[in-house]
């Protein structure tokens, strides 16, 4: 009887073990499965981006959903593909894995994604790429020690107070050795004794602070920095109208894109869907918003107006922040698509703003500098192949935007 047991106990532990390394070999199979070629990984890359996966998951680490490396360790390659494809079908079957999920991440419903098998095992390859690939961080050359990164550029404020304290200083020492000169000067000439009348009034003559300033040239003196000043003055005022470097107005929702775009890394895109396609970026709707918000802090107090312009049909009133005069042109797809402009570069450190102030001046003047200080990236680009040649055969600088027609007045005027 004891053989008989002990007979049944290993055979139960053999199959549990060929079950485990059935499973492990299954999903090992499924991980090389996932393609590695460096056209595949990009394609996934674009995808990634365009649906906005980044939005809800990280690569590695949770974030509104769960951390996407290894998913293709944790569940079948099918069970992928009908979850990507429409989740709440998998859900509503009582699939035990997608229940599970759903229960796992507060009942977050992910959205259905028209893609193919090909598409979401490209966008797993990437994910793969970046898991098996980690970008480690460089260390600033410029960072100290403790991690604080070191003033390259320009003289810092306590070197220029220190240097304007030490020209006073300086100022006074000449002051007083002069003094001391003429003093020296005075007492020689009058113990030399043979003086006229007239060398004699003016060593005798004493200072009167009234005549000093009551004298021509004084008086010509301020009355010249008067009206250099007043006009200075006058000139930058005029150089301001119009300028709203600063402004940053009361939403009517209170939005933190430090949170938004800072702590769970939503991209520009996701909200400011014709950044990349049209002139301009567009304020999103309420539809956009409703997408977590359907789900996501409801009690809130600001939530609740999402709510409420739902209900009513009508849009909220966002209040612009980065306003153009209508003479001037700008199409943001032309930065963001082509030129690849960072938002940063315009909007300043956006993700860490939690009430949006205008960053740039948006001046002319700012607009014509960048255009002469940005090189054009024409690395695989055919249509600059003749346009490089030509500038090189009679400039050894790199080609930049004002090469190009940059600083043409059509170019934002017409």
């Amino acid at each position: 009887m004891v053989a008989k047991t002990t007979i049944v106990r290993f055979t139960t532990a053999c199959l549990f073990v060929c079950c485990f390394l059935f499973s492990e070999a299954n999903l090992f199979a499924q991980r090389e499965a996932v393609p590695t070629d460096e056209a595949i990984i990009k394609t996934g890359a674009g995808l990634f981006e365009e649906y906005a996966c980044n939005t809800c998951h990280n690569v590695v680490g949770k974030k509104v959903g769960p951390a996407l490396a290894g998913v293709y360790d944790r569940r079948e390659l099918e069970w992928i593909y009908s979850w990507v494809k429409n989740s709440t079908l998998l859900i509503e079957s009582g699939d035990a894995q997608a229940v599970g999920l759903y229960n796992e991440y507060n009942k977050l419903q992910m959205a259905a994604y028209d893609l193919s098998n090909d598409q979401i095992l490209s966008i797993m390859a990437y994910v793969r790429n970046v898991e098996e690939n980690p970008v480690v961080a460089a260390v600033d050359s410029a960072a100290g020690s403790d991690g604080a990164v070191a003033q390259v550029d320009g003289v810092p404020a306590q070197y220029l107070n220190i240097m304007v304290g030490v020209l006073v200083f300086v100022l006074v020492v000449i002051m007083i050795v002069l003094g001391l000169i003429i003093s020296v000067l005075r007492k020689i000439a009058q113990d030399k004794g043979d003086l006229s009348d007239d060398d004699e009034a003016v060593i005798n003559e004493k200072f009167s602070l009234s005549s000093f300033l009551r004298s021509p040239v004084v008086i010509g003196i301020i009355t010249f920095l008067v009206i250099a000043l007043a006009g200075k003055n006058v000139i930058d005022g005029l150089y301001t109208i119009g300028v709203q470097q600063g402004y940053a107005p009361e939403q009517p929702i209170a939005f933190s894109h430090k949170l938004h775009a800072g702590q769970y890394e939503i991209a520009c895109q996701y909200c400011h869907t014709g950044v990349e396609i049209g002139k301009s970026a567009n304020i999103p709707s309420v539809n956009i918003c409703m997408n977590c918000h359907n789900f996501l802090k409801t009690d809130s107090p600001e939530i609740q107006k999402l709510y409420a312009a739902q209900e009513s049909g009508q849009p909220i009133e966002w209040v612009r922040i980065h306003n153009l005069p209508d003479l001037a042109y700008f199409n943001h797809s032309q930065h963001v698509q082509v030129g690849e402009i960072e938002c940063q570069t315009c909007h300043g450190e956006i993700q860490e703003m939690e009430v949006v102030a205008q960053h740039a001046p948006l001046t002319m003047g700012w607009c014509i500098d960048c255009h002469r200080n940005t090189d054009i990236n024409s690395k695989g680009n055919g249509y600059y192949d003749k346009i490089v040649e030509l500038h090189n055969k009679s400039s050894k600088t790199p080609l930049k935007v004002a090469d190009i027609g940059g600083l043409e007045c059509a170019k934002c005027h017409y």
